[in-house]
């Protein structure tokens, strides 16, 4: 039986940082992951490999924004593992079927002439809610680099910007009231304030949508964020996908000695008469031992709910996780394209392909998208009239395709469960692989009056239902977030307040991932901020050890 001092299950992006810093500290650590490829939701594969050679698709994560906010990549010096990211700019571009667009470059100052075109008042008004989002991202971002009941360091992780843009955003009591407000109001409300353009309103609405959510919905304006970020730091990809990320921080873990297992499915996490974990059994029911810890990159109902005894948890948080952390319905049905060449968008009138270095947004108003979250919330499929969110990353790196050929990266929301369809299809979701392909060609129709040559490039296509995406990530209901990213669950509430600190009431069981604090999104965060949590623990059993022994010795 092999014996390390860390086990992580799961080889995601954030169990992979979580333990490069562990093996930094000299911690002998081993990868468990279900897949046959390590990353979770950060790879890049060649998905049709017989249809499209050479194309290489983001199967999942693919927009980089909040990893920026971090300090994994300097910390872990990723550069030296071939990392290189692209930056995008112009980062976003949402055409309209009247032949207006929104055109959002990284300069808010060009982001605001091409607003102008429009609308003065919108364009004088973005350059405000910018600077709003951007001193109110600017002022919560520490909370993102510690665990989020560790005062000190949260308080070591601010310096002097971050303090003058609490106060620019709450150091006054109409400030502090007026933050009260925005974050419990909905960005469709807050949208309403500020802008008159569906121009300005729409693209905003979508990307603050992201969080998983209709516009509509109170407390989710943290949303609005999304698109302060890409003025500043930044939107960027890995040259090679986002699967480029994943290899980095591979190389990193098997240099240090880190070793890890693929196709390999935790089946239970092993609890000892103490009520400490003390390892995990993988199908074949082989067993792997962990002296110090075990730490969860997956989500903590499967953790909880599928893989620990449940006498080892008491019953009152069993309670809580199975029925108070809310996980909605809404989910993604994603579709990867081959092209034999770019998406040519009617709207966009210029020979260049600025506007497809970016985010493509097909987003008509912000009752469009009100639409696709509200119907996928409900179980209905919202695809006669579908809204996505759309990548061409060969525009940026040509890496991703052979010379002169693009990969098209598309999300579509759609519900995990469909109504009316329970007990039929792929786990009872109600999808099948005639419903799925019946639902991308509405969407790719949709797609065709912005890009009218759309139909005839397309060499071959990759879709994958709600159900698929789920159980290919093990994510629950195909939540690639882990659960939903609503302010109810957010910071020293996520997962749950009481194991909001990557701890759990189980000794050397570790929570991280998308499912902890600060959340979903390529980041990294989790991972460092759980393995910090860890570290700390074991210097302080270190000390208490040290003392004991100096104490014993004395007397």
């Amino acid at each position: 039986m092999e014996t390390y001092d860390v086990i992580v299950i799961g080889a995601g992006h954030n169990g992979l940082v979580c333990a490069s810093y562990l093996l930094k500290q000299g911690y002998k650590v081993l990868l468990l992951e279900k897949r046959p490829v390590p990353g979770g939701a950060a790879t890049t594969e060649e998905a049709i490999p017989e249809q499209a050679p050479g194309f290489k698709f983001n199967l999942c994560a693919i927009d980089h924004e909040f990893i920026f906010h971090a300090p994994v990549i300097e910390e872990l010096e990723l550069h030296k593992y071939g990392l290189k990211y692209l930056h995008c700019d112009p980062h976003t571009f949402c055409p309209h079927p009247d032949g207006k667009y929104f055109l959002g470059h990284k300069s808010l100052e060009q982001t605001h002439q091409e607003i102008a075109k429009y609308s003065q008042h919108d364009a004088d008004n973005y350059l405000q809610f910018i600077q709003y989002w951007s001193q109110l991202m600017s002022a919560i971002a520490p909370w993102f680099n510690a665990p989020p009941q560790a005062i000190i360091k949260l308080a070591k992780n601010y310096g002097k910007q971050n303090i003058l843009d609490i106060l620019a955003v709450a150091g006054s009591k109409n400030k502090a009231l007026d933050f009260i407000r925005n974050m419990v109001t909905s960005p469709e409300d807050l949208l309403n304030e500020w802008f008159d353009t569906e121009i300005v309103k729409a693209p905003l609405a979508r990307l603050a949508a992201e969080i998983g959510a209709a516009p509509s919905q109170k407390g989710i304006t943290a949303g609005l964020m999304m698109l302060a970020m890409r003025h500043h730091p930044g939107m960027a990809r890995p040259q090679g996908g986002t699967g480029a990320l994943t290899d980095s921080l591979v190389k990193l873990v098997t240099s240090l000695g880190g070793k890890i297992l693929t196709d390999q499915t935790v089946k239970e996490v092993l609890i000892d008469d103490q009520n400490k974990a003390v390892g995990v059994k993988v199908n074949q029911n082989q067993e792997y031992r962990a002296t110090k810890g075990v730490i969860s990159n997956i989500d903590v109902q499967r953790l909880f709910l599928q893989l620990v005894k449940p006498e080892a948890i008491p019953p009152k948080l069993l309670n809580r996780v199975a029925r108070r952390i809310v996980n909605n319905n809404e989910t993604i049905l994603k579709i990867d394209c081959a092209l034999s060449e770019v998406p040519k968008f009617t709207a966009y009138d210029r020979d260049d392909l600025n506007h497809l270095i970016g985010t493509v947004l097909i987003s008509d108003s912000v009752a469009h998208v009100e639409q696709a979250h509200s119907l996928a919330n409900m179980g209905q499929i919202p695809d006669s009239n579908p809204s996505m969110y759309l990548d061409v990353p060969s525009v940026l790196d040509p890496t991703l395709a052979p010379e002169g050929q693009h990969t098209l990266w598309i999300e579509f929301f759609a519900p995990y469960q469909i109504a009316g369809k329970e007990g039929t299809g792929l786990n009872g979701t109600g999808w099948t692989d005639e419903l799925k392909n019946k639902v991308a060609d509405n969407v790719m129709n949709k797609l065709n009056e912005y890009a009218p040559n759309i139909k005839n490039s397309l060499i071959a296509r990759r879709v994958e239902s709600p159900a698929e995406l789920g159980a290919r990530l093990g994510s629950y209901k195909g939540n690639y977030y882990h659960l939903d990213m609503t302010l109810d669950q957010m910071i020293f509430l996520r997962p749950l307040p009481e194991i909001a600190n990557y701890t759990t009431p189980i000794k050397n069981l570790y929570l991280t991932g998308a499912g902890t604090h600060p959340g979903g999104s390529i980041s990294g965060m989790p991972g460092r901020n759980c393995a910090q949590v860890f570290l700390s623990q074991q210097n302080s059993l270190i000390y208490q050890a040290r003392q004991s022994l100096e104490s014993w010795f004395s007397n």
